[in-house]
């Protein structure tokens, strides 16, 4: 069968027309989301649950590490809130950028093709960047700054989040690809610009904490003159 056409349970359908979409995240797409509806019942229930549930749970994993990191040595505890403004902007970008491109969702290109997800996200909730693995990338990125050994734990988590999106039909495969590392790279770009100046202002407040009264100036003691004094 040639490129960009694909028999579906539907019918044939022409990936190489989808206005904006490679045609190979076309192909992709169908492969996948026909492979899902092979799989058992228990794994596409686990994969719809789990595109949530599983950044839940790095979300969650990365808020203990934040807590435990706030008390550790400086550096450490200047990555804390680093990490937290990163995935908060990784996810303020990806949002921007999908109202600024306005991609349409797989699942309303190919309406008559059966996904797992429980319905297709509304018109106007655009395809392009996915904001699940967007912000899957930023934590697991963030996670690995905090502890190696977490973040390790994190990766197969988060990369399997981004896969669940196209596994369950509401993402092409380059939706994820793209959102992804730029996560990671949101949160690896701030943590090298911030790092050093937010380290050295916890030093400097855990040296002076709030409410600690200032020293009184220094004076030369001047011996005042007694009435004998030449």
């Amino acid at each position: 069968m040639a490129a960009g056409v694909r028999m579906t349970t539907v019918g044939v359908v022409f990936t190489d027309r989808i206005p904006d979409v490679p045609d190979i995240s076309g192909d992709w797409y169908l492969e996948v989301v026909a492979l899902a509806g092979r799989t058992p019942v228990a794994l596409q229930i686990f994969m719809k649950h789990f595109t949530e549930l599983g950044l839940i749970g790095l979300a969650a994993a990365f808020l203990l590490l934040v807590a435990r990191a706030w008390r550790g040595r400086p550096r450490t505890a200047a990555l804390a809130p680093i990490g937290v403004a990163g995935v908060l902007t990784a996810y303020g970008l990806s949002e921007w950028a999908k109202t600024y491109l306005d991609a349409d969702r797989p699942c309303r290109t190919f309406p008559d093709v059966r996904i797992i997800a429980a319905e297709c996200p509304p018109a106007g909730d655009w395809s392009f960047p996915s904001n699940h693995a967007t912000v899957s990338g930023a934590l697991c990125a963030a996670i690995l700054l905090l502890s190696w050994r977490w973040g390790l734990a994190a990766l197969p988590v988060g990369a399997l989040v981004a896969f669940s999106r196209v596994f369950v039909g509401v993402h092409y495969p380059h939706d994820v690809l793209a959102g992804f590392p730029f996560g990671a790279w949101v949160v690896g770009v701030l943590a090298l610009l911030l790092v050093l100046p937010v380290t050295a202002l916890i030093r400097r407040r855990r040296s002076d904490p709030p409410g600690t009264p200032a020293a009184p100036p220094a004076h030369d003691s001047v011996r005042p003159a007694g009435p004998g004094s030449r």
